[in-house]
This record gives structure tokens, C-alpha cells and sequence, in this order.
């Protein structure tokens, strides 16, 4: 277990991600027998593939290093000599292993909740609130002082204001998880402008002045940048 996966990358406990992302590809190159079939060594590419299955992810990595951090204490109390110490020293590691994953997979069961039960349905609201605005500006550009249009463009923002709540109330029913807070910080920041965005609309509304209209629709515009940022996080974890 010491260090296995380091050496069979040819790399240092302190190598960065980059490095052995390097590492890697180097040594699939080399072993791989499309690529030089003097050097094909199948048994050598899957210790290779094992190696970097587990560095190669920061959170396997992670539990990788606590785990052998583990086994060089247990060393250090007087664990490694003898079968019996052997032993023991196997079954804490397993023990220790066994906790990890059960974290692992309780960390897991909370992003998938979170994803189902916070991320979709806000983003799905949020998308319902900013796609129909340009069809609906688009409406009312016919004649702003119809009385009829101005109406349902109000409907739209009435609808806009209570979906906006729903998101609110769902984003806050459930804590995020660590590793989603980027996501949830975007779609923070993306509710935020659609409030702001929905009140500028609403002050178009009982003025009639443009520079309500053009400010709204650029935070919505900012909001919707947001929700793709929120997109692209979501893709880098799951």
C-alpha cells in the first residue's frame, strides 16, 4: 500500500494534479501498443490506469493519502512487526476504509439530493421567469400604451414574481453541498438579479419610462449569464 500508486507513476506525495495528469499520459504512452509495441506491457498499463484512477481525482486522492497517512502511524506505534502486527494493521486500515466510504457515499447521496431536489426545480423556475421576456417586450413594443398588452405583460411579471418566490423557498429548504458551492453560489447571485431585474420591469410598468425597461432586461440578461456559469459548475462535479 506505501506510496504504491506514486511510484508507479513515477511521481512525489506532493505532485500536483497537473503532474500527475503529465505523469499519466505519459507512461499510457509509452506502455500503450498503439503507440510503441516494444514497450507494450499490458500488466504495467493497468497498474498505470489503477494509479491514476485514484490520483488523478482529487477526492479519491484525498482519501488515498489519509489512508497511507494512517498506515505510517500505525508503523510508527509498533504496528508492522510480525504477522500478528500485520494483522491488525490490516484490519484498521480496512476498518478506516470502510468509514471512508460510507462518508464517501453519504457525501454523495446529499449532491444527488441537493441536484433533484434544490438545483433542477430553481433552475428550471428561473429559466421559465427569463425566456419569455424578449417575446413578451417584443408584444408590448406594439403599442406600450395598450391597455391590453400592458396587461398581460403585467400578468407575465405577476407570474415572474411568483416563481421567483418558489425558487427562493426551494434554494433555501437545503443545505448545499462543499462541493456544489460554486454552483450554489451562481444560482445565489442569479436570483438576486432576477429580483432586481423583475422590479425594474415592474417600475416600467407605472412610468412607462425606458430606462426601467433596458435596465431590467439587462439583469436578466446578467442572470441568465449566471445560470449558465451554474450549468458549467454542475458539469465539472457530477
Amino acid at each position: 500500500m506505501r506510496s504504491d500508486h506514486y511510484r508507479t507513476l513515477n511521481v512525489t506525495p506532493a505532485a500536483t494534479q497537473a503532474e500527475i495528469k503529465q505523469a499519466y499520459r505519459r507512461l499510457a504512452k509509452q506502455f500503450h501498443p498503439d503507440s510503441n509495441r516494444e514497450t507494450t506491457n499490458h500488466e504495467k498499463i493497468a497498474r498505470v490506469n489503477a494509479a491514476y484512477e485514484v490520483l488523478g481525482d482529487p477526492d479519491n486522492r484525498k482519501s488515498y493519502d489519509q489512508q497511507l497517512q494512517y498506515l505510517t502511524q500505525l508503523e510508527d506505534a509498533g504496528f508492522s512487526a510480525g504477522r500478528g502486527n500485520r494483522q491488525q494493521r490490516t484490519a484498521a486500515a480496512q476498518a478506516r476504509h470502510r468509514k471512508q466510504q460510507q462518508t464517501a457515499q453519504t457525501a454523495d447521496d446529499h449532491l444527488q439530493q441537493w441536484l433533484k431536489q434544490v438545483y433542477t426545480p430553481v433552475n428550471r423556475l428561473v429559466l421559465e421567469i427569463l425566456k419569455p421576456l424578449k417575446e413578451q417586450i417584443d408584444d408590448l413594443a406594439a403599442d406600450p400604451f395598450d391597455d391590453a398588452l400592458m396587461a398581460e405583460f403585467q400578468t407575465y411579471l405577476e407570474d415572474c414574481r411568483d416563481r421567483h418566490r418558489r425558487a427562493e423557498t426551494i434554494f433555501k429548504s437545503l443545505p448545499n453541498p462543499k462541493t456544489l458551492a460554486g454552483v450554489a453560489a451562481h444560482l445565489y447571485y442569479c436570483l438576486n438579479q432576477v429580483d432586481d431585474g423583475i422590479e425594474q420591469l415592474e417600475f416600467f410598468t407605472l412610468n412607462y419610462d425606458d430606462s426601467y425597461l433596458h435596465t431590467g432586461q439587462e439583469l436578466f440578461r446578467i442572470a441568465a449569464g449566471l445560470r449558465r456559469e451554474a450549468q458549467a459548475a454542475v458539469k465539472e462535479v457530477v
